[in-house]
C-alpha cells in the first residue's frame, strides 16, 4: 500500500543576488517518513529547509502540504515547527513555560496546555525537569526541551535544522538514536538537515544528497552508500578511494579491499607498499602507496607493518564508475 505524501516540492528555486541557493528541486515526501537533506555547506539543504518552514519564500516553484498550496503562506499558517541548533529557549521561562508557550499563543486552555506539555516531557524522557530553567539543564536537555516544544503543538512535519550540531560527539550519536526512536513514537514527519553523513545515515528512512543547488540522489541510507549516481555522492558519503583503473576513473571503499602479502581473492589488484597505520578506536586503517603512484585506505585484515611490500585486491562489482 502507498504511502500519503505529506509534502509535495515542484521546481523550487531561490537565488540570494547573483548566488542561485536552490535550482529546481522536486521532492515527495511522505507521511511519517524520517527524511535527511544531506550536503555541504551552501548546497541548497537550509534553502529548501527554511521555504518549507515559510521563513523564505521561493523565486520560482511550489510547495504543498497535505495537499495545500503554502508557498506564499507565512509560517504561522503552516502545519509545520521547526527545531534550531541553538534551542531558542526563554531563559527567565522555566521548562513548562517554554513548552506551554506555543500553546498559550493559541488560545489552548491552561489545563489542556498542562497536559499536553507534561505529555511532550513524558515522550522526550524529561519528566521531573518541568520547573528548571534552561540555565540548570545540560545541552542534551535543552534540546530535548526543543524538541518538546515542537512537538506539543502537533504539527504535521517537523523541520530539524542541524539540531545536534552543538553537541558533544558522545551526546550527539546518542541522541541520533533517540531523536530516531522518538520520531517512530509520534508517527510526525521528520525533515533533518545536516552536513554530517554519518548522522543522515544513523537516522534516516530517505537521504536526498544536496549539490550546488540541486538534489544529487534520492534513496535509503543503503542505496546511497552502496550505489552512488556521481563521484560526488560517493566522496562526500563515507570514504572512498579513486583510482584510474584500464583508463576508466573509478571509486571504491576502503572495506571492499582486501589487503595481504600475497595475491589477492578479488579479480581486480594493485601492488604497494604500506605507508602508514592509522588507529581511530573501532577502526585501523591502512593507507598504502600503490605502484600507479596513488594512496589508498583500505581496512586490514591481519597485522602489517610500515614498509611492507602488500597486494591489494577487489573485486570489480565493488567499484563505481564515476561520471
Amino acid at each position: 500500500m502507498s504511502k500519503t505524501v505529506i509534502v509535495s516540492i515542484k521546481g523550487l528555486s531561490r537565488s540570494f543576488g547573483d548566488v542561485r541557493a536552490v535550482a529546481g528541486v522536486d521532492l515527495d515526501i511522505q507521511e511519517g517518513e524520517f527524511i535527511t537533506l544531506l550536503g555541504p555547506s551552501g548546497s541548497g539543504k537550509t534553502t529548501v529547509l527554511r521555504m518549507i518552514a515559510g521563513f523564505e519564500k521561493p523565486d520560482a516553484g511550489t510547495i504543498e502540504l497535505a495537499g495545500i498550496d503554502v508557498s506564499q503562506l507565512p509560517p504561522y499558517e503552516r502545519d509545520v515547527n521547526t527545531v534550531f541548533q541553538d534551542y531558542a529557549l526563554f531563559p527567565h521561562m522555566n521548562v513548562i513555560s517554554n513548552i506551554e508557550y506555543g500553546l498559550k499563543v493559541k488560545g489552548v486552555a491552561k489545563q489542556e496546555c498542562t497536559t499536553r506539555a507534561l505529555e511532550a516531557l513524558r515522550q522526550v524522557r524529561l519528566e521531573g525537569y518541568g520547573e528548571r530553567k534552561p540555565s540548570q539543564l545540560s545541552g542534551g536537555q535543552r534540546q530535548r526541551v526543543a524538541l518538546a516544544r515542537a512537538l506539543v503543538n502537533r504539527p504535521s512535519v517537523l523541520l530539524l535544522d542541524e539540531p545536534l550540531g552543538a553537541l558533544d560527539l558522545k551526546l550527539r550519536e546518542q541522541m541520533q538514536i533517540e531523536l530516531k526512536q522518538l520520531q517512530r513514537e509520534v508517527g510526525i514527519t521528520f525533515i533533518f538537515v545536516t552536513h554530517d553523513q554519518e548522522e543522515a545515515l544513523t537516522m534516516s528512512d530517505r537521504i536526498a544528497v544536496f549539490n550546488n543547488g540541486k538534489i544529487e540522489q534520492l534513496g535509503t541510507p543503503r542505496e546511497i552508500y552502496e550505489n552512488p549516481v556521481s563521484a560526488f555522492v560517493s566522496e562526500f558519503v563515507g570514504q572512498t578511494n579513486k583510482l584510474t583503473i584500464a583508463g576508466k576513473n573509478i571509486n571504491i571503499r576502503p572495506e571492499s579491499i582486501s589487503v595481504s602479502q600475497s595475491t589477492g581473492a578479488g579479480n581486480q589488484s594493485l601492488s604497494g607498499v604500506l605507508q602508514d597505520i592509522i588507529f581511530v578506536g573501532a577502526i585501523t586503517r591502512y593507507l598504502v602507496h600503490t605502484s600507479s603512484g596513488v594512496v589508498i585506505s583500505v581496512n586490514p585484515i591481519g597485522d602489517l607493518n610500515v614498509g611492507d611490500a602488500v597486494m591489494l585486491s577487489w573485486d570489480k562489482e565493488k567499484e563505481f564508475l564515476v561520471h
